[in-house]
């Protein structure tokens, strides 16, 4: 099974790459996606890392409130679409 994981605060110009090479020091990333504006294409600062059970507990002790780019991350896990 695996578990999406939101991550917010990013800045601007973060790519889904960097996002999964963030990810990808404290286990396996599955995917990585950047929410962007739809009439803009502009980063809307947040995205989600979708990674393995086992690995998301750790991603998020080790992720939430780590500075990266001179921002802290929100590193949590996602909540279902309403």
């Amino acid at each position: 099974m695996a578990k999406t994981l939101y991550v917010g605060n990013l800045p601007w110009s973060t790519t889904p790459e960097e996002l999964t090479a963030i990810f990808s020091d404290f286990g396996e990333v599955i995917s990585s996606r950047i929410i962007r504006e739809k009439d803009t294409n502009r980063s809307r600062g947040f995205g989600f890392v979708e990674v393995p059970d086992e690995a998301a507990e750790i991603m998020i002790s080790e992720l939430d409130g780590k500075e990266f780019n001179g921002r802290p991350l929100t590193v949590n896990e996602a909540k279902p679409r309403q």
